[in-house]
């Protein structure tokens, strides 16, 4: 058997399975060989149920004695099992309908997960994995058992775990050939990692916890070695180009819109508008990221940047997340923009055909310096005369495709993205290491820090009635909810209801606004001035307001199922107070259960209100994925890599990059060869990763 046989004539696989197999892009044995376990069964970590402690993380294998939904305050699904020395309930507060069909009496399941207490000892959402009735003589004193990620059709097939093991192990025992490893010996030896054919068996098959490891960070390594060849190689295409346009010295328009502004800009805003000029007159295109904390003030140095364009008659694409956020931009800036000689418009998808029309046609004459809009710029019937800069707010929020669209309307125009979610060093690296990076760490002058305090639901009375109180003293509240609507699939607290309930009730002397995705424009625009000029003194919302809204005498935020958020969501959505000189304060509301995983991200809410360290810890909670928009068309998922813990890899791999890369450098035949496989291997992907 070699590395490139079919997968159809393995033993046990066929063509019926192969078919199968096929469509998760498993075809060669050397595909199955890169499907990587996604956790392991320890047989030395397997407790017996009898000897379960509370809040213990523990693996246990027992038969199942009964199942069934329970009902009460929240509805749930009980799977009681046995393992002859006692017994445990595993619940499900979610897909019921699935745990539905998925159990059956006597059948026997590992759970994994850490053990609780309400009346007897229970596991909640734990991670499972059904085992034959023979499941003794497959996990076997001191073997540690691959557990392999499963498909409904894989589990039809017969290739759950068990199925795809035998096939693993199968090609193990007769595979003829060593998997060539690109990365050279030496290159190895250095950083202390597994040769690849040895590291891709110990992943499988490991012989302790400390092989899955050694295995894990060799397969991590090459990853992220070819997740950051992908950004250098972009970096040096950049570098090599020449923008078509230019820019003279600053002059009069900056200058008087510079000075009119009713604040003054704080250090950070000059330092990062002095890093971005400098970089706007060199003659390869600017591509640049603008992060800095929620209410820093990066909104005033993209726009100062847009003038600077529009004085060397050069267009600016300004493009938002949200219509909300898009027209705030625009009726923010655009009377002080007219002023100064700078024309502007607004282009979102609400707009009627004929205002569409008559702006595209503005944008391709030239009538327009700055367009302000929405997803809506990047399509077909919008052109422009000389697009010279793209800024892109809250750039994560948009897909590689939608940025690199917009970014093709132009010659090589410049980049500035931006971000209020800060950028820890590892994604600064391996993410967006073709962006150089200006930070605003100043808050305008006269912040007070936002008191972060997180309750469960069953204070909900004790919260409103505080709600309440600070409404009287002269405050303003969002309250947020996760949903517009009551859902049958999931029991949260939705915006819709709770504005009729507490309207009605708890907020009967108050007066209260409600916005959410379907509220048509024209009265979610009057619902916000509303609640911008103190007409309202409650704003009820979903996360459509995350972003952008700004009104310096709200103090209060509620948050209802703050459990469901992630921890970077949080603290955006914390960002729309604090925005005046008063005290403000941000009540996150968990419902029970709240799984160990909630109760981190939201002790760590309150003890910091440091944006870079909530990226951090989100980081390490969540993943890049979520965070930063990196699942999406042509960039590689990591598997085996964790950006949060394997910081030295990623140095290293940068490290051996710079030299791959180094403009003086002669290659020897071993580097050069690894530099091709790379090279080869990504050539497929989107480059375009941090903007443009």
């Amino acid at each position: 058997m070699k590395l490139d046989s079919p997968l159809q004539f393995v033993k046990g696989v066929g063509p019926r399975k192969a078919e199968v197999l096929a469509k998760s892009g498993l075809e060669t044995v050397s595909d199955m060989l890169r499907y990587f376990p996604r956790h392991y069964l320890d047989r030395t970590s397997v407790v017996s149920i009898g000897e379960l402690k509370v809040d213990q993380s523990a693996t246990i294998i027992g038969q199942v004695k009964a199942h069934g939904v329970l009902h009460g305050k929240h509805r749930r699904y009980e799977v009681l099992l046995d393992d002859g020395t006692g017994s445990i309930a595993l619940l499900w507060f979610r897909g019921v309908r699935y745990w539905e069909r998925l159990f059956k009496k006597g059948q026997i399941f590992a759970a994994t997960g850490v053990v609780t207490s309400f009346q007897g000892l229970q596991m909640i959402h734990p991670d499972l994995e059904r085992l034959e009735d023979d499941s003794g003589t497959m996990i076997h004193a001191g073997r540690i058992i691959p557990v392999y990620p499963q498909t409904a059709e894989l589990n039809k097939v017969g290739l759950n775990s068990k199925g795809i093991r035998r096939v693993t192990s199968f090609i193990f025992e007769n595979l003829k050939e060593t998997i060539s490893d690109p990365l050279p010996a030496t290159e190895c030896k250095a950083r202390q990692l597994m040769p690849l054919h040895d590291a891709v068996k110990a992943v499988h098959y490991p012989e302790s916890r400390e092989q899955v490891e050694l295995g894990r960070r060799r397969m991590a390594f090459d990853e992220l070695l070819g997740f950051q060849f992908m950004v250098f190689r972009n970096r040096s295409e950049k570098e090599a180009t020449i923008k078509a346009h230019s820019y003279s010295d600053p002059g009069e328009k900056l200058t008087r819109l510079r000075e009119g502004l009713s604040f003054d800009l704080t250090s950070g805003q000059k330092k990062s508008i002095k890093e971005i000029l400098a970089d706007l007159q060199r003659p390869e295109p600017m591509s640049r990221m603008l992060q800095g904390d929620v209410g820093c003030g990066k909104t005033v140095v993209a726009i100062l940047t847009a003038a600077y364009l529009a004085e060397n008659n050069l267009q600016t694409a300004f493009m938002a997340p949200t219509e909300i956020l898009a027209e705030q931009h625009y009726r923010n800036w655009s009377e002080r923009l007219n002023e100064v000689g700078i024309s502007c418009g607004l282009l979102t998808a609400s707009l009627k055909a004929a205002q569409k029309k008559k702006l595209a046609a503005q944008c391709a004459d030239g009538e327009i310096d700055i367009v302000f809009g929405t997803h809506a710029l990047i399509y077909d019937y919008v052109a422009f005369a000389k697009l010279g800069l793209v800024i892109i707010d809250e750039q994560h929020r948009f897909g590689v495709e939608q940025r690199t669209k917009l970014y093709t309307k132009g010659d090589n125009p410049d980049l500035l993205v931006m971000t209020a979610t800060p950028i820890p060093r590892t994604l600064t690296l391996t993410l967006y290491g073709d962006l150089k990076i200006s930070t605003i760490d100043t808050l305008p002058p006269g912040r007070k820090p936002i008191r972060t305090v997180w309750r469960t639901d069953d204070l909900r009375d004790k919260v409103n009635r505080f709600v309440v109180d600070e409404v009287r003293k002269g405050g303003q509240a969002y309250i947020i909810y996760p949903l517009i609507e009551k859902s049958e699939q999931i029991e949260l607290e939705n915006v819709e209801d709770a504005y009729k309930e507490l309207s009605g009730g708890v907020f009967a002397d108050c007066r209260v606004g409600m916005v959410h995705g379907r509220v048509k424009s024209a009265e979610r625009d009057e619902i916000l001035r509303q609640f911008r000029e103190g007409e309202l003194d409650i704003l009820m919302a979903t996360v459509v307001i995350e972003v952008g809204i700004d009104n310096p005498n709200a103090t209060i935020m509620v948050i209802e199922h703050a459990e469901r958020f992630g921890l970077a969501q949080l603290h955006q959505l914390r960002g729309r107070i604090g925005r005046g000189e008063k005290q403000s304060t941000l009540v996150a509301m968990a419902h029970r259960p709240i799984s160990d995983i909630a109760r981190q991200r939201l002790d760590y809410l309150v003890s910091t209100g440091d944006g870079f360290e909530i990226a951090e810890a989100d980081l390490q909670l969540r993943g890049p994925g979520e965070i930063f928009g990196v699942r999406q068309s042509g960039v590689p998922e990591l598997k085996a890599a964790d950006l949060s813990r394997d910081r030295d890899l990623i140095e290293s791999a940068h490290q051996l990059l710079e030299q791959l890369f180094a403009s003086d450098n002669h290659l020897d035949s071993d580097r050069k060869r690894l530099y091709n496989y790379l090279d080869r291997m990504t050539s497929s992907r989107i480059t375009n990763l941090g903007g443009g």
